[in-house]
């Protein structure tokens, strides 16, 4: 089902059983009878699961149902009936509110050790030592205290200034209510959760549920076997990565095609986003997929290449097949850098020096190994941090792991398509060093790799043609820097932006200038 209205059909259910928990905890004249509130406790999974172990009958297996909806539907029960769950997604929401970057989530790696580890501990420490742990780290629980120690003071407070306004004028609807509240300390551990759960939530989505909830982590577990779940059609999805920037769980890695069922809790925001109707909800083949041969040829290209440069070989980074012209003699003329260029998703040099703690991730995550540790580029301030260097490699054009993976945020989560079209730095031709002019040589190395091509051929002498920088069009992606074959200065080079800004799109225009028939690659 790829349809609009899963989401909608969640947002209204939740949505009820939100408001209906809100006024039992907030019911301070016992208005609601107590079979309603029994109705409503008869799904939550630990109080269900404690109260079945206590009275052996079957008429309180609430819990049971939430695992066989679970086995069927995956962590529906997270979304649907856990008011927690419910109320980090409410808060969440709030988060994008304030600050857009909230709301742009990305793909996270899983926190596999400490979510399992937690779980563990918990059922050990249930097992020998009673339930004081689980009802600590219990969702539902952590709900009622806060609205018992926070929510429902206020509301009597509330109340009773209500109450005594309206007496001054002889309206006596509401009642003052006697609140004598609890002992200091033990507001402690509902403010502990209340600061630790809000302050996730609002910056990270449902990062409680994925790191600590042990309820959250057992039924993540079941859920790598239920019949219906959300799924990717690797033909359709053109990993353009905004389902991965919804997933308030952090679960989709769009450019493997994969989605963490362990982690996801069918919110179905995913849907909603995708443009391409790649990803859909619904009953799960199976049987194994035949391994598919690949035989593009982009990425033979891409495979032979890599090798080539683990064999100290350097070759022009555009699926060239021949070897750029070997200068005659050296460039002269020095490359005048004003700015180092700082990893796409950086925002500008000031804020990523200012957030990045260079632990080194990006680096060692980028494919192409264009992330170099920084020593002078940035000052002090960024010693070790990764910065471009193009004369090692360059950005690869169809790629945005470092965005994916930064753990500080540093570098913030781009879609493909943004990352297109965001300039991190412009390129700059120096004539003087270009062996066209210098050796009267055919050249064409920084045009050909150019993705955008910000970087095209103009006629020269002759027969000859030579580069021509379009700015507006370029995104300092530095193919055409290591491509440049001059040495020990390039004759094309990036500097790098303050502050990114956006790039317009390129036009696809057929070239008047053919490349000539000797040109050596």
């Amino acid at each position: 089902m790829r349809s609009h209205l899963l989401r909608s059909f969640r947002i209204l259910f939740s949505t009820l059983i939100f408001i209906c928990f809100v006024l039992v905890f907030a019911d301070f004249k016992s208005f609601i009878p107590t079979k309603y509130t029994n109705f409503l406790l008869f799904l939550q999974f630990v109080p269900s699961a404690i109260k079945f172990y206590n009275l052996q009958s079957i008429a309180v297996c609430g819990f049971l149902i939430v695992l066989l909806l679970t086995l069927v539907t995956g962590r529906t029960y997270c979304s649907f009936l856990c008011p927690l769950g419910i109320g980090q997604d409410l808060n969440s929401r709030i988060g994008g509110r304030i600050k857009k970057k909230f709301r742009r989530y990305g793909f996270k790696r899983p926190f596999t050790v400490l979510r399992y580890s937690l779980l563990a501990v918990t059922l050990i420490v249930t097992l020998i030592w009673g339930i004081y742990m689980i009802t600590l780290l219990d969702p539902y629980s952590i709900f009622g205290r806060f609205m018992t120690f926070f929510a429902k003071p206020a509301i009597i407070y509330l109340n009773n200034l209500l109450s005594g306004l309206l007496g001054k004028f002889d309206i006596f609807t509401l009642s003052n209510i006697p609140f004598k509240g609890f002992p200091l300390i033990v507001y402690s551990i509902p403010a502990v959760f209340f600061l630790l759960v809000g302050g996730l939530s609002l910056t990270k989505g449902r990062l409680y549920c994925n790191m600590i909830c042990p309820v959250g982590t057992l039924l993540g577990l079941l859920s790598k076997i239920s019949l219906f779940r959300l799924k990717i059609n690797e033909t359709a999805c053109t990993r353009c990565g905004r389902c991965s920037l919804r997933c308030k769980s952090s679960c989709i890695d769009f450019l493997k095609y994969d989605i963490d069922v362990t982690r996801c809790v069918d919110c179905f925001n995913c849907i909603n986003s995708c443009q391409d109707n790649a990803v859909s909800y619904g009953f799960v083949n199976f049987k194994k997929k035949e391994p598919v041969r690949e035989t593009d040829e982009s990425k033979r290209k891409i495979i032979i290449g890599s090798l080539l440069l683990l064999l100290g070989v350097s070759r022009v980074g555009n699926g060239q097949d021949k070897p750029a012209p070997k200068p005659k003699k050296d460039s002269t003329v020095k490359e005048t850098k004003t700015f180092p260029v700082c990893p796409p998703g950086g925002i500008g040099i000031e804020s990523f020096i200012k957030n990045c703690t260079a632990c080194s991730q990006c680096i060692n995550a980028c494919p192409n190994s264009v992330l170099q540790p920084a020593f002078k580029e940035y000052g002090i301030a960024g010693i070790m941090q990764p910065v471009m260097n193009y004369h090692k490699s360059f950005c690869t054009y169809n790629c945005t792991i470092c965005t994916e993976i930064c753990p500080t945020n540093a570098l913030h989560p781009l879609v493909l398509e943004a990352k297109k079209l965001t300039q991190i730095g412009k390129a700059k031709f120096i004539k003087d060093n270009c062996i066209v002019k210098t050796e009267k040589t055919a050249c064409g190395a920084c045009s050909e790799a150019c993705p955008t091509k910000a970087v095209h051929m103009i006629p020269y002498e002759g027969n000859l043609v030579i580069p021509e920088v379009t700015e507006d069009i370029c995104i300092g992606c530095g193919h055409c820097e290591f491509a440049c074959p001059t040495v020990p200065y390039k004759a094309i080079y990036v500097d790098g932006n303050p502050v990114h800004t956006a790039a317009k799109k390129p036009v696809e225009v057929q070239s008047d200038i053919k490349t000539p028939v000797e040109f050596p690659f």
